[in-house]
């Protein structure tokens, strides 16, 4: 697909959608539009779907100050992280959609509807001239991401004293549901994201880094599902890339508790001890594409881990986005959460798509974390105090108005083009102020510019500085001035001549005018108050009929005119947009104008009304803003008490051929249901006599269609009709039925809603309804357990008639009382204190490696015997110490055994010897292994037993027996004949062998012990004389 960038309408802009190429067409398309900086929109095709894309930054992605580093053999090297080009939002006209998107180098990310999800990314690397004719990318759904089943079972496996849980994930699930906004209340993981080279190399050293942000992206997305219940966002403060030689001591295969051990412990020295740094982190997700465990395996994490400076880390298998899927799922783990179904109810959840379900496939279509998450995550929350602080909470220093008053044109040349650049003097500039141009000294006469001018506020000559590319005089009129607003205007006329329209007064940004950089006006350019809100006295007209009436004569769709209807969107955010319905094609065509002002928002809300495109919410009191509603009988405010119930059926066989009274819908009727069976429907406006369903030998079908300013649906299903609208009728209406032939019996029932005052004369069908009314329930839990906090009255929903508590869903929301406040837990709280948990073992038990770690709370006391745990910042003193060394003791010396030879015969009786030394001298304790044994290769067939000649040693054979890296060979009986002086001198000083898979850096350099014979072997043929 070509994806292409558009305006908020979806209108074609260009083709660039890198943030490295858009910088241009924001100026030359969106100049002074408040979208350029803050939304991007973007029309994609999925699998024949347009879709139209509107996003906006995500800015609690990445923290400020946020590093990446590169940690190779070599050296350590970073740089700040991006934080322009992580963006979310959703798809107009695709409710309940979600996407995360990176457009750092094309469109790359995660698309979510309510029926799929798919993952889209360039096809190749581009510049700007590939994307200004078009880039491709693909887009493949999520479900076609496959990955091998695997029936491991493992589950928690004991390491130490730590229990580290593996998971065995084949896919996650599909399907984003509505993200929630950040509020005050959040919790904020601070990530360390450690990344090896397997990683880097794969994605590549110049991309991989917009990847993760795209992949964490994905991440900070599904913790901010709301089936979560708690509001946690992933912050990244730090970026590691590591090099070949660390990344292979980190991950040993197939063994993927010991490579979980490595990353944390690796993380824990990356650890910043100042807990004020931006660097400290909460968390460490590090990520490979080794493979450190049994086929399948994509995540290994500790339990509880959070916020313990050892157990927060997860060690996750990158396989592309879906890996999002898998670091959301570890680091559930590290939060206290279980496997759905494993020691909770939650079994069932896993077949609808759990995040935390066992085993999770490729196939499912619904994401959601499950109930069972939900409660053990907020059982453990409020424990983790080092998810409390905000990194985007601080006191940064204030930046000057002109960014160049701190940088010199030198300094700016060394910026853009390293060490020692500095401004060109070769030739002189008429203003240098229009481009930078800059020279090396080793070279001053050739000279470089980006063909950009310094920044505005740069020294130019003395007293002078550099503004919008020009050397001015310093003075007050650079200074930025912010715009003020001019006085109101009187209001203007009314929208409408009665039934509630606008009028609108207007000031202006002029007071002064915004210049140099200065902040537009705060707020809005105009204001508005409704008017005319009384009822039209004459005969109800439909308002937004009456505008899609008018396009009848002239507005052609598909190259005919049509009898425009009105049409309410089902996008909420477009009816204010005039849609309209086709009479003979039923086809809903876009009239490409807004409604008039003062038109109804919806027909299921009779007063908010459209006010310059945007619905604004109006109460039955004829108040903006004011959520005062009516009853269901059309009371504003109202109880139900004046609400009557008229319902009733009748079956009647036809006198003769033709329709039949079925019954009389009386104006302001509500509410209102019918059905009848083996017969059509035939309403009438009473008024005109105008037929408004199945008229004029219509064919009756299913339909929801808008007729006398309600919405009405009909709908037939086995023979049986149903018609029902909420109402109001402005009008009374006749429903006539048609039977279908003059023998068959019809029948009809019908119920509808209406106000006492309006009850037919005929009232033997009135029925009493139920009422009901909110009650005080209980109290909630308080706010704080001691020094004072408060509560508040819970409310649930009476039946009058019994006064028996019902579901809440019977009582009116909008009536629901205010919640009453009183104060609780008065007693004064205890001064926090240090509370420090046992030494855990030491991890060695000689040498200096070995430390021990323990966990330190502060904790408040409270009154009933119990505690809490709170953040660190209200425990006095200073902090005891988490870590400390131990077992700092001389390990004791081992003896060392060589391998066995062969046997000192080919046949009959034999010995066979080995090396035995002992590592420190004579100090090794206990008794020395045996140097000779018996062996017996097989029975002589002659007289002679056969006896293996053993030649002296006369020297080494290679010049490389001398190099002490390849001391450990000696036990090699190919390398020992080869190098044996060199191997006796040693004395058994070589280490054994490793096993194979464990490389060492020998190994590296010069490959496996038989690829070193054959190179030994070679150098005494004299291949290698010369090197």
């Amino acid at each position: 697909i070509t994806p292409i960038s558009t305006d908020a309408e979806g209108h074609y802009l260009s083709h660039l959608l890198s943030a490295k190429h858009k910088q241009r067409v924001k100026r030359e398309v969106l100049e002074g539009s408040a979208q350029a900086v803050d939304r991007l929109f973007f029309n994609i095709t999925v699998f024949g779907k347009e879709f139209h894309l509107r996003l906006h930054p995500n800015q609690r992605l990445v923290a400020p100050g946020a590093m990446v580093e590169w940690h190779d053999e070599i050296e350590i090297t970073g740089n700040l992280l991006k934080t322009d080009c992580t963006f979310i939002g959703d798809i107009t006209d695709v409710p309940g959609a979600s996407v995360a998107i990176n457009n750092c180098d094309g469109l790359a990310g995660m698309i979510r509807t309510d029926s799929d999800e798919y993952f889209i990314e360039p096809l190749e690397r581009g510049t700007q001239e590939h994307e200004e004719r078009g880039r491709v990318h693909v887009v493949y759904r999520r479900s076609a991401v496959l990955r091998a089943p695997s029936d491991i079972s493992l589950d928690y496996q004991p390491i130490g004293t730590y229990h580290w849980i593996i998971e065995v994930l084949c896919e996650s699930v599909d399907s984003f549901r509505r993200r929630r906004h950040a509020g005050d209340d959040d919790y904020n993981i601070e990530v360390l994201l450690g990344v090896d080279n397997t990683v880097v190399r794969f994605h590549g050293k110049e991309h991989v880094q917009n990847y993760l942000l795209t992949l964490m992206n994905i991440v900070n997305e599904i913790y901010h599902d709301e089936s979560l219940g708690v509001h946690i966002n992933v912050v990244l403060v730090r970026m590691i890339m590591l090099g070949y030689a660390k990344s292979i001591s980190l991950i040993e295969g197939g063994n993927p508790s010991r490579s979980l051990e490595n990353v944390c412990r690796w993380a824990v020295i990356q650890q910043k001890d100042d807990t004020e740094h931006s660097e400290h982190h909460d968390h460490a997700i590090f990520l490979t594409r080794q493979g450190f465990g049994p086929t399948g395996m994509q995540g290994y994490a500790p339990v509880t881990g959070m916020c313990h400076p050892v157990r927060s880390c997860t060690l996750n298998h990158e396989d592309g986005f879906s890996s999002a899927f898998v670091v959301a799922h570890e680091t559930g783990h590290v939060l206290g959460m279980e496997h759905d179904g494993q020691g909770n109810r939650c079994g069932d959840e896993t077949a609808m798509g759990s995040v935390m379900a066992p085993l999770v496939q490729a196939a499912f279509h619904r994401y959601h974390w499950s109930m069972c998450s939900g409660q053990e995550l907020k059982k453990h929350i409020h424990s983790y105090d080092c998810l409390l602080d905000d990194p985007f909470k601080h006191d940064w220093p204030q930046l000057p108005e002109l960014p160049g008053i701190n940088y010199s044109m030198d300094e700016q040349c060394r910026f853009d083009f390293g060490v020692g650049y500095k401004i060109c003097t070769s030739f002189r500039t008429f203003d240098p102020c229009k481009q930078l141009w800059c020279s090396h000294p080793d070279n001053p006469y050739f000279c470089k510019t980006k063909k950009g001018p310094p920044l505005d506020g740069t020294e130019c000559a003395p007293g002078k500085w550099c503004y919008k590319g020009h050397c001015m005089w310093k003075n007050a009129n650079q200074v930025k001035q912010d715009g003020a607003w001019s006085t109101w205007s009187k209001f203007g006329s009314c929208s409408r001549s009665c039934g509630t329209g606008v009028r609108f007064r207007t000031r202006q940004c002029n007071n002064p005018v915004p210049s140099n950089g200065g902040q537009d006006c705060p707020g809005v350019n105009y204001e508005y108050q409704l008017c005319n809100i009384d009822d039209c006295p004459k005969h109800f007209e439909d308002f937004r009929a009456q505008q899609c009436q008018l396009r009848n004569s002239h507005f052609e769709y598909q190259n005919a005119k049509h009898h425009w209807l009105p049409y309410e969107h089902t996008d909420a955010n477009k009816r204010c947009h005039l849609y309209c319905k086709s009479k003979e094609t039923g086809d809903v065509a876009y009239m490409k104008q807004l409604v008039h002002d003062g038109t109804r928002c919806s027909y299921k809300d009779p007063y908010s009304i459209c006010v310059r495109g945007d619905c604004v919410k109006v109460g039955c009191d004829r108040e903006i803003g004011s959520i005062k509603v009516e009853d269901t009988c059309g009371v504003c405010g109202g109880d139900n008490s004046h609400c009557r119930t008229v319902k009733g059926s009748f079956t009647r066989v036809p006198k003769k051929a033709g329709k039949i009274l079925s019954s009389f819908l009386v104006h302001g009727s509500r509410s209102i249901l019918q059905t009848s069976s083996l017969s059509h429907h035939l309403l009438t406006n009473q008024a005109t006599g105008h037929y408004i369903l199945n008229g004029k030998g219509e064919d009756a079908r299913s339909q929801r269609f808008i007729e006398m300013g309600v919405e009405w649906d009909y709908l037939i299903e086995d023979d049986v009709e149903t018609l029902l609208t909420d109402g109001p009728l402005h009008d009374a209406v006749v429903v006539l039925i048609i039977p279908k032939d003059n023998e068959t019996r019809s029948t009809l029932m019908y119920k509808y809603i209406i106000h006492e005052d309006s009850v037919p004369l005929n009232n033997n069908n009135v029925i009493q309804e139920d009422t009901y009314e909110w009650a005080l329930k209980s109290w909630s839990q308080c706010s704080r357990p001691c020094a004072g906090g408060f509560q508040f009255t819970k409310y649930g929903c009476r039946k009058k008639g019994d006064n028996k508590m019902v579901h809440r869903g019977y009582c009116d929301i909008n009536k629901k009382p205010k919640p009453i406040r009183r104060m609780c837990n008065l007693l004064d709280c205890t001064q926090p204190q240090w509370i420090t948990e046992e030494w855990e073992h030491c991890t060695k038990t000689c040498g200096s490696l070995g430390y021990q770690i323990r966990t330190v709370r502060c904790v408040q006391f409270l009154h009933e015997g119990t505690n809490r745990s709170i953040h660190s910042n209200y425990c006095s003193g200073e902090k005891p110490e988490i870590r400390r060394p131990c077992n700092k003791v001389p390990c004791p010396a081992q003896w060392r055994t060589g391998a066995w030879s062969e046997c000192s015969v080919s046949c009959g009786e034999g010995v066979a010897r080995r090396l035995v030394t002992c590592r420190i001298g004579d100090q090794c304790t206990g008794e020395k292994p045996e140097t000779h044994r018996p062996c017996r290769p097989g029975p002589c067939h002659g007289k002679t037993t056969q006896t293996r000649h053993y030649e002296p040693c006369r020297g080494d054979k290679s010049i490389f027996c001398q190099m002490e890296v390849l001391a450990r060979y000696c036990s090699i009986p190919g390398y020992s004949k080869l190098c044996c002086e060199s191997c006796s001198k040693r004395s058994g000083t070589f280490a054994p062998l490793l096993h194979e898979a464990a490389k060492t850096e020998e190994e590296l350099r010069f490959g496996s012990a038989s690829q070193l014979l054959e190179t030994l072997s070679a150098s005494l043929n004299g291949t290698l004389k010369n090197f």
